[in-house]
């Protein structure tokens, strides 16, 4: 009986730490890339401006025993656009280039004076889908994975929070389409400032 009694109480006991160190919420804001057209093989392109975009998501904390440091997951839609000009020489045209990734950021870090925090880690991307406004650039296929780099930091107000992070995408990007008979390759990596608000569940 007291070794079911003591059972019970550890497990009463790790119940009660494990919902105390674990969190997990619901996440959105906005992105402001750097110009994602780059080192492009054929004079194609002009003027690319970046545009504010958007994501939305869902994110994991949990400490990390003696260490003082907790780990954050996250699983975020990112939905990204740049506006320039497409001139082949027959065809000259003001164009939106588009994209859609998933983001899965791994970040480690560390509360400061109870409300504030400060991470770093890598993000994992996977690019869903990429295209032009116009008819004229037919289907752009283009890599998938990428690997960058995120940190930041912020506040947490009771159950809201804000943060802001500067990304980082380490490898190129290819991506192409086929302008008549030509094969245009440019980089589409991804560098850019995120703002975003969080609530805790």
């Amino acid at each position: 009986m007291k070794k079911v009694l003591l059972v019970a109480c550890f497990l009463f006991g790790l119940h009660q730490t494990t919902n105390s160190q674990v969190h997990f919420g619901i996440k959105g804001g906005i992105n402001y890339n750097s110009n994602s057209i780059q080192d492009v093989s054929i004079d194609v392109f002009d003027g690319a401006k970046s545009s504010a975009g958007y994501h939305a998501g869902i994110w994991l904390r949990f400490k990390i025993p003696v260490i003082g440091l907790y780990l954050r997951p996250e699983l975020v839609y990112t939905n990204l656009e740049n506006t320039l000009q497409y001139d082949n020489g027959l065809v000259q045209k003001n164009t939106t280039f588009s994209f859609q990734k998933i983001d899965i950021p791994v970040l480690l870090g560390k509360k400061i004076l109870g409300i504030g925090n400060v991470y770093i880690g890598p993000s994992f991307q996977y690019i869903l889908d990429q295209d032009f406004s116009i008819s004229d650039i037919p289907n752009v296929e283009g890599d998938g994975f990428t690997v960058g780099l995120q940190f930041g930091g912020g506040i947490e107000l009771g159950r809201l929070g804000i943060d802001v992070r500067w990304e980082q995408v380490f490898n190129d990007t290819e991506s192409r389409f086929l302008d008549g008979t030509t094969n245009v390759r440019f980089d589409t990596r991804i560098n850019q400032i995120i703002v975003g608000l969080s609530y805790r569940l």
